[in-house]
């Protein structure tokens, strides 16, 4: 029966996806030991270690084979490892070519590049996924360019800013994750094959040539020398999956804060009854960001997991490397969740750039403050002129009224500006600094 979140028939599809599902699932990690074995008798009848009819009959045995994986558990439960269990069945399975399965490996070979393999699948879902975020930002980015709204430090109005400019820095983040799931590939993507402490002394001569087949033969790179206990690989994976949900987190923060009833900015996508609440009939939540923001907590909780497996002792573990089995696949899981939720929210946004304009319009131009005062400086200096604006805007939230109607009526401001001047102070679309060039400038290196 389903028992946590991740696996639970209700929540599953909140806290991870079908496809993500599938890559950790027993059934797809049992299909990767069989992998990674007959992968090592191909590739040790390559480089004559073992023969050649002896990999031909494993090969034939395990590619058509499906493990019992009540069996395997019972045998895990006893050894405390799965891969006795696996030998066995599959020895069983080949005939007399059994007694080549696993020849000169160790558990801790099999079980490590079978979790790479899942890495590689997991990371290809992610990736796809920060490709598609890309082009969904690119093309926010763009069409909201010039979409004028208020930039918030603190909570608070600071400076015009454009929709176009805000979902430019969300896409900056996907854009360097992608740049940093390509860099860490040739460093994660690394096949494990190096004997009981990491020497190949079983094979001899013949142990780094084995490894170099078998790493073909899977398509992974080839260590330079054995990670059985240097896990900082998995870390950095994990780790990756980290970040990436935080950006995704921070996308999501900003969104929930636009969809305030107050503000009303931009909205996740509508579906009928999504967000709503069992008592009040108004209301909108935003169920995709709060997923997103839950998700990344508990990606950021696994990935400090897979630091914390690092701590290795000597040359195998006693417990550290038994974190990755918890950690990793529901890091992914967690991640692919987030991803998904991400994706859903962002195709579908409704930006309200009537709204923007409203809400940057509601303090009565105080928001370009910092455009009066900088206009003014070359003709007071700088600190006259902040003194000067800023009486006017202490006067205009006293009086209620707008900034403009404030600034009319001191001498020292009209003596160097005219009606004309003064209109175009205060018009926030006027004092967007280079946030379209920005814009323009990342979207032309996508």
């Amino acid at each position: 029966m389903p028992s946590t979140a991740f696996d639970s028939r209700i929540f599953r599809d909140f806290f991870g996806t079908p496809a993500m599902r599938a890559v950790f699932s027993d059934e797809a990690l049992a299909r990767r030991y069989v992998e990674v074995e007959v992968a090592l008798a191909r590739a040790e009848a390559k480089v004559g270690v073992v023969p050649a009819a002896a990999a031909e009959e494993i090969a034939r045995g395990g590619e058509g084979l499906t493990l019992d994986l009540t069996q395997l558990k019972a045998e895990t439960d006893v050894v405390g490892y799965p891969i006795i269990g696996v030998v066995h069945q599959m020895a069983k399975a080949v005939g007399e070519a059994g007694g080549y399965v696993h020849w000169g490996a160790t558990t801790q070979d099999i079980m490590d590049t079978a979790t790479v393999l899942q890495l590689r699948d997991g990371l290809a879902l992610v990736e796809a996924d920060l490709d598609s975020l890309d082009r969904t930002l690119s093309a926010l980015a763009a069409k909201h360019r010039d979409t004028v709204m208020a930039g918030r430090t603190h909570l608070q109005h600071a400076l015009p800013v454009t929709f176009g400019f805000k979902a430019a820095v969300w896409l900056s983040m996907i854009r360097r994750h992608r740049e940093r799931l390509a860099q860490l590939k040739p460093r994660v993507l690394v096949v494990q094959f190096s004997g009981a402490a990491g020497t190949l002394a079983s094979l001899g001569d013949k142990g780094l040539e084995v490894q170099a087949a078998l790493a073909a033969e899977l398509d992974l790179a080839q260590p330079d020398i054995t990670w059985h206990v240097a896990r900082d690989g998995i870390a950095e994976a994990g780790a990756f999956l980290g970040i990436v949900t935080g950006s995704l987190a921070k996308i999501a923060v900003d969104v929930m804060l636009m969809m305030q009833t107050e503000i009303g900015e931009v909205f996740e996508p509508f579906v009928k009854g999504r967000g709503a609440s069992s008592t009040m009939p108004q209301k909108r939540n935003p169920i995709s960001c709060e997923m997103i923001v839950a998700l990344a907590k508990t990606v950021r909780a696994q990935a400090g997991l897979l630091l914390d497996a690092m701590a290795t002792d000597h040359e195998r573990a006693t417990g550290p490397w038994h974190l990755e089995w918890i950690a990793l696949p529901e890091a992914f899981l967690a991640s692919a969740g987030a991803l998904h939720q991400a994706r859903f929210m962002l195709e579908g946004l409704i930006v309200e750039p009537a709204t923007m304009r409203r809400n940057l319009d509601i303090t009565g131009g105080l928001i370009v403050a910092e455009a009066v005062m900088m206009a003014l400086a070359p003709h007071t200096g700088r600190g006259e002129a902040h003194d000067l604006v800023y009486a006017a805007c202490r006067s205009a939230l006293e009086n209620g009224t707008p900034l403009i109607d404030r600034l009319r009526l001191m001498p020292e401001v009209t003596a160097h500006f005219d009606e004309a001047g003064l209109q175009r102070l205060v018009d926030p679309a006027g004092y967007l600094g280079t946030a379209r060039e920005m814009v323009d400038r990342l979207l032309a290196r996508g």
